[in-house]
């Protein structure tokens, strides 16, 4: 797998969710055209191969098709666009964006039904445009890897959810614990579920997964509590990659993700993962501690085998 950039094109988005982690930076709006443009030269000359444009919500953007173009122009050989993929819903703009480069296609969903995503979303009929968007896609068969926050109104729900993705023909989907910051930090106690109680669920839904042939993965989940599952853990397939956003430009996201992102713990040294796991981002054994995370008997491995 190749270098990755993640360019942040732009902090406005036609959604507001509860547990959305730039939410205090909407007060920037969308960055400028010639911003992104630049970003996207400069990671090719850094050796990126792939990019994933995010936000905000990047497909709300006038110049949206325009950035693909130019990706396409600049011979990214994997173009992602991680959305609410609202706008996707209209087979049109679907399709215009497939003809303008994107091959990768990265829709956030986040409840198996309407009431659970608008929700959370805070935009009624939005769970309806999202699903009418990734049959789109996949009728114009477009790699697509979904995206789900593990929230607490949600994850006792993720074997359904799963299902559902199975059902839509998705061929990978992700399950994310959140990161408590912004709104995921403003509304921690309503959105952050206990990781020891959320654990069992976001297994149960993998296996949907795995079951059905899809690849699957888990974030922000230490190998302490995903036992069985120690190799659907996100961070072993991370690619390398660098992150462009307003005013900041991070080289290295593996090395600042592990010394300022996440956390470890005394007892972590016991464990036979110490070596390969990141630990639960910061702000959650701020608010939480640390007695969850409970080290795994044996001998220190250095690698997950497959």
């Amino acid at each position: 797998m190749g270098k990755r950039v993640d360019i942040k094109t732009g902090f406005l988005c036609n959604n507001n969710c509860r547990f959305c982690v730039q939410a205090h930076k909407k007060k920037f709006g969308n960055r400028p055209t010639k911003d992104i443009v630049n970003d996207l030269k400069k990671a090719r000359k850094t050796g990126c191969t792939g990019v994933v444009f995010t936000g905000g919500e990047v497909s709300i953007r006038k110049d949206f098709f325009e950035l693909l173009t130019y990706a396409k122009k600049l011979q990214f050989m994997t173009i992602q666009v991680q959305t609410n993929a609202r706008r996707f819903s209209y087979m049109d703009f679907s399709k215009k964006a497939v003809n303008a480069g994107m091959n990768e296609f990265g829709p956030a969903i986040h409840g198996h039904i309407p009431e659970l995503h608008d929700y959370l979303t805070r935009s009624p009929g939005s769970f309806k445009q999202t699903y009418q968007a990734i049959k789109n896609i996949r009728k114009l068969d477009i790699y697509t890897v979904t995206n789900t926050v593990v929230v607490k109104p949600n994850y006792r729900h993720l074997p359904e959810m799963a299902q559902m993705l199975v059902d839509l023909g998705v061929n990978q989907f992700q399950l994310a614990f959140p990161h408590p910051i912004a709104n995921a930090h403003k509304n921690f106690d309503q959105m952050v579920p206990c990781v020891s109680l959320a654990a069992p669920y976001i297994h149960k839904g993998l296996q949907v997964g795995i079951s059905s042939g899809l690849k699957v993965m888990a974030e922000a989940m230490p190998y302490c509590v995903m036992k069985g599952y120690e190799k659907y853990v996100s961070e072993l397939y991370i690619p390398q990659g660098e992150i462009r956003d307003i005013n900041a430009v991070t080289l290295n996201w593996e090395k600042v993700r592990k010394e300022e992102g996440k956390m470890k713990f005394s007892q972590c040294k016991k464990c036979r993962y110490d070596l390969i796991c990141e630990g639960p981002w910061k702000e959650y054994p701020e608010k939480r501690g640390s007695l969850e995370f409970r080290p795994v008997e044996g001998k220190k491995i250095t690698k997950i085998l497959n």
